[in-house]
């Protein structure tokens, strides 16, 4: 058996909560003034002002380091966060002090694929932006530390001849990561099945060797049963948007058109993973006489296989049937700092799954697939002797991991409240 202080760990699903000076020095000087600004309210919260929209920074997506009892949708401010949150050198004491040596940082304000840009009255503005979001992640935040982030860059998404010129730049500068919408249609785009409209960047990624990552919520939408069901029944079903996505990319046809295009799921979870495998395969097999569908000489299970990337958090049955999975499938995530995230005690958490499994399907889970995904090699910039648990945790003894609460947020609204609020807003009509 492995030890925990042996392993070593990727997570390909954190966050970053962007930092107030993120745009200097990054934009044409034309649009300098037109650059997101954070301003900090009277009631003492900070939030991004971009073409006269405030987008707040949500508290429930900052909570590392918080009391549970203090999570809400409140908006928070810098103070009351985390400062791994934005801070790129705080961010490495913490991935040290949880035993994390390499991480995805999905972006917060712009949304999961930037699509606050698509929304700017001048596109030419909102093109200026997201090259210039992108040029600071990979360079100011992935470039701080070397080895130890895996660059993600964000697409000029309504325009997808833009789209694949940034993925082509970008890749020039080793970002083989973007972000893109597990349901475009759902943002007012054409869906998965409109593969014409999306060819130019689906070309560039393959060409590039870019991986595709949706999000769960990159619809800015999850899955609601009811108008009067409470948040407890949004967070369950969470995953029910990632089987969504994988529908569509599964039936759009993209995967035969571009043989090698590499799709992440993330934060969706595994243990589903097998029951839609054999049910994809039971409806071909099935209907296919009337259907019409042509997947040449494979199975819909084998096509997914070959072709998309799962992750998991804490998933004890995935990780049980595993080998239905496809175990070069299957990636680990942290989610800092998040709700659901594992974070101080990853490594604790990650344990409790890998019992039964052999060296090498635990260096998959835990690193090798993504490596392998995100082309993406630590040990260029990191001798394997330092990239373990044990030894990042060593780098770590000053990180103080205690709870640290707030005043304000103690009386931020709780899912109750919220859940009320939902109700009688919906009796009313």
């Amino acid at each position: 058996m492995v030890s925990m202080d042996d392993l070593i760990l990727i997570s390909v699903d954190d966050h970053v909560v962007e930092p107030p000076d993120l745009f200097e020095g990054r934009l044409p000087a034309k649009y300098v003034d037109a650059a997101p600004k954070v301003v900090t309210k009277d009631d003492g919260t900070d939030v991004w002002v971009y073409d006269g929209t405030e987008i707040p920074n949500i508290g429930l997506n900052a909570v590392a380091g918080r009391p549970p009892e203090e999570w809400g949708f409140e908006p928070t401010a810098f103070s009351e966060i985390r400062d791994g949150c934005y801070d790129v050198d705080k961010r490495v004491d913490d991935m040290n002090v949880n035993g994390v040596l390499a991480s995805v940082n999905f972006p917060s304000f712009p949304q999961f694929c930037g699509q606050l840009f698509s929304r700017s009255k001048d596109l030419d503005a909102g093109l200026a932006m997201v090259r210039a979001y992108n040029d600071w992640h990979i360079d100011g935040w992935a470039g701080a530390h070397p080895g130890r982030f895996i660059p993600l860059s964000i697409p000029p998404i309504w325009d997808p001849a833009l789209m694949a010129d940034e993925v082509q730049r970008v890749a020039a500068k080793g970002c083989h990561a973007v972000t893109f919408s597990e349901n475009p249609s759902k943002l007012g785009w054409p869906s998965w099945h409109q593969v014409e409209h999306w060819d130019p960047f689906f070309a560039a990624c393959q060409d590039a060797g870019t991986a595709i990552l949706l999000h769960i919520g990159s619809s800015s939408s999850l899955v609601r049963t009811a108008p009067d069901a409470p948040i407890d029944v949004m967070i369950a079903l969470q995953p029910m948007n990632t089987m969504q996505a994988l529908a569509d990319v599964l039936y759009s046809g993209v995967l035969q058109r571009y043989p090698d295009l590499r799709i992440v799921l993330s934060e969706g979870g595994i243990g589903w993973i097998p029951y839609i495998l054999e049910r994809v395969d039971y409806v071909y097999q099935r209907h296919n006489s009337w259907l019409g569908r042509d997947f040449g000489d494979q199975l819909p299970s084998q096509i997914i296989k070959e072709h998309v990337t799962f992750c998991f958090i804490d998933d004890h049955v995935g990780i049980e049937l595993r080998d239905h999975v496809g175990i070069d499938n299957i990636t680990w995530e942290c989610d800092y700092p998040h709700s659901d995230s594992s974070w101080p005690n990853s490594p604790e958490s990650v344990m409790k799954h890998l019992d039964g499994l052999t060296r090498e399907e635990i260096d998959k889970i835990t690193h090798r697939n993504a490596m392998r995904v995100f082309d993406f090699d630590p040990f260029t910039h990191i001798d394997p002797a330092a990239a373990t648990v044990g030894a990042l945790r060593a780098q770590a003894t000053h990180v103080d991991v205690t709870f640290r609460s707030s005043e304000r947020l103690k009386n931020s609204p709780k899912a109750s409240d919220i859940n009320e609020v939902l109700r009688k807003a919906n009796k009313k009509g």
